[in-house]
């Protein structure tokens, strides 16, 4: 499926032939960042020229055979370059007889997203102070103020699983079994993170995740950085945060944590292996000490302030194989 060369600018690395891809999928998790990234995949599309295919349907992440196989089809026939996105579990699309596209993603701490998601149904963002009741109109009232630890302690079906186990299918894919919390499904999401996404992103280093992002996909990120870092983006995307936020009890917390356990095992995983890549490309984390991760089931993430001393990998070498997936 990758088949435009690309020479590489001096950077990170010396200047290279690779193989290019011309087939981009961002099947971007909910409530991670995305709507900021596809306001800046809008002015990069414009900007470079590549073809910006997005979707109106952003309900619908789980698909029967024969959706999978005309989306697949829609997307397999779109002028290259290009990247398309939309809030879909991941697609298989050799499956169908189609070159697998090139997948990346972004994911984000799975309490704070749910809890995003929790508060951005009722109450919007600051796109306008009515958005929540377009975007849920039918929502009752005692729903819509439902206290968010009422929902937790007392097993409200959208505070409980299988509801909250949401980041892991959209790596695992289309099997029904990618939607019951548990091994199977954290397994194979690992394995297709690793064989089908060239970046897995954290949104809590989003500037980092930009930055991987022009160094991989400079046809499609050239400038990213600079342009989220405008003040006038910046503007725009405070737009999209969402409004009337309130933080659970920590017993409510531990409650999601117990709940949530294959997303954290999930995130962790994820969270290590973009810190191995930034280190392989000399990107220390400047970030916030995060807040304690669970202890009652996931061991510490590996340390990523230092670069790799004993890394012996020509960093080319190891480049190329990642767009050989």
């Amino acid at each position: 499926a990758l088949k435009i060369l690309l020479y590489v600018s001096v950077g990170l690395w010396s200047k290279h032939v690779l193989p290019f891809p011309s087939q981009v999928v961002y099947n971007r998790v909910g409530k991670c960042g995305s709507r900021t990234v596809v306001l800046l995949l809008r002015i990069l599309s414009e900007k470079h020229g590549f073809n910006l295919v997005t979707s109106d349907i952003h309900n619908k992440t789980r698909l029967t055979k024969n959706e999978q196989m005309e989306l697949i089809k829609n997307i397999s026939t779109a002028e290259q370059p290009y990247l398309f996105t939309r809030h879909v579990h991941f697609l298989n699309f050799s499956r169908f007889g189609g070159d697998q596209p090139v997948y990346i993603n972004i994911i984000r701490d799975p309490v704070n997203r749910f809890l995003s998601n929790y508060f951005f149904r009722r109450f919007g963002d600051w796109r306008g102070e009515q958005n929540h009741m377009i975007r849920t109109p039918s929502m009752r009232q005692e729903e819509r103020y439902l206290d968010i630890n009422v929902c937790i302690l007392e097993n409200y079906p959208e505070c409980s699983n299988p509801r909250l186990f949401y980041i892991i299918p959209y790596f695992c894919g289309q099997h029904p079994r990618c939607r019951e919390p548990g091994e199977w499904a954290l397994e194979r999401a690992k394995l297709n993170v690793n064989e089908n996404f060239l970046l897995v992103g954290i949104l809590e280093e989003l500037e980092d995740v930009l930055l991987l992002l022009e160094r991989f996909l400079p046809h499609y990120f050239k400038d990213v950085l600079s342009i989220y870092k405008n003040p006038e983006h910046r503007k725009l995307g405070n737009l999209t945060v969402t409004v009337k936020k309130t933080v659970p009890s920590p017993e409510a917390i531990q409650i999601l944590y117990q709940r949530m356990r294959y997303e954290y095992e999930f995130y962790y995983y994820v969270k290590e292996q973009f810190h191995l890549l930034k280190r392989k490309f000399g990107l220390k984390s400047h970030i916030r000490k995060p807040r304690p991760r669970p202890e009652f089931f996931i061991p510490s993430p590996l340390e990523t302030e230092e670069p790799i001393d004993d890394e012996e990998e020509d960093d080319e070498k190891w480049l190329e194989d990642i767009y050989k997936r």
